[in-house]
């Protein structure tokens, strides 16, 4: 499996010749309510789309992860599976194939079978989506969720072979976490057993400025987490990556499981 983060929450996955475009924001700035006083971000460059997508991936239907100006300049006949409000984002901007995917349900695109759980809250009610993403043969297992929450019946998909997921907490005052990440890679690292941990919400190549982002406290750091698990015992390598690079990831080769 190859991975190639485009930063923040944007990925490129590989996975039985699949190009899978993760949450991608590329281009132009990054506001929500249309409120850059509040909150803005600027990447310090573009990122040019990635050659044939084949399936485009939405956790939440929010800026930072279906981002409208990145939407707008994609192929619009590109598959999206997406969260429901995702999902209407992706539909509002023209895409001829979108599924919205509730919780617990499953959609298969060619050999990629996509599951979906209850990820980050939006809101007293609502939450968005987490991701298990898997080969149709089982080789190569994959669990995304970009704020670090994740139900109880996460167990029940395990082991997986890696795990992408913040590794900073991010909180603000009176409020708590928006992100919440060291608890939660600690929490995976136990119950999914991964070969391989991604980080993901970082900022690598962007900064952030406004009256929102000069509140946001962040504590933890990739370093401690790799700390934390290796002290522990965990076999689980830790990885760190560079914008914009492709990994391939050092994954164990396994027997292919039978299907009965």
């Amino acid at each position: 499996m190859r991975v190639t983060w485009l930063d923040n929450n944007s990925w490129l996955w590989e996975m039985a010749h699949h190009r899978i475009l993760v949450d991608p924001w590329l281009v132009g700035p990054l506001v929500f309510g249309n409120a850059p006083w509040l909150f803005r971000g600027e990447r310090s460059r573009p990122y040019p789309p990635p050659d044939r997508i084949d399936l485009i991936l939405l956790s939440q239907g929010l800026e930072d992860h279906a981002h409208v100006a990145t939407l707008r300049g994609l192929d619009k006949a590109i598959p999206v599976v997406a969260s429901p409000n995702g999902a209407r984002v992706a539909t509002d901007l023209g895409f001829q194939q979108v599924t919205a995917l509730a919780h617990h349900h499953t959609h298969t695109h060619g050999e990629i079978i996509v599951t979906a759980l209850p990820g980050a809250p939006i809101g007293p009610t609502l939450k968005e989506n987490g991701y298990v993403v898997m080969t149709s043969d089982r080789a190569t297992r994959l669990f995304y969720e970009p704020h670090g929450y994740h139900p109880i019946s996460l167990r029940d998909h395990g082991p997986v072979d890696v795990v992408i997921t913040p590794m900073v907490d991010l909180t603000l005052p009176l409020v708590g976490p928006i992100i919440r990440g060291r608890a939660s890679a600690q929490e995976l690292a136990d119950w999914l057993q991964p070969q391989v941990m991604l980080p993901t919400a970082n900022a690598g190549e962007t900064a952030y400025r406004g009256l929102l982002a000069s509140l946001l406290k962040a504590q933890g750091s990739v370093a401690e987490v790799r700390q934390q698990l290796a002290a522990q015992g965990h076999s689980t390598t830790v990885l760190e990556p560079a914008v914009g690079v492709a990994m391939d990831l050092p994954l164990a080769t396994k027997p292919t499981p039978s299907v009965s």
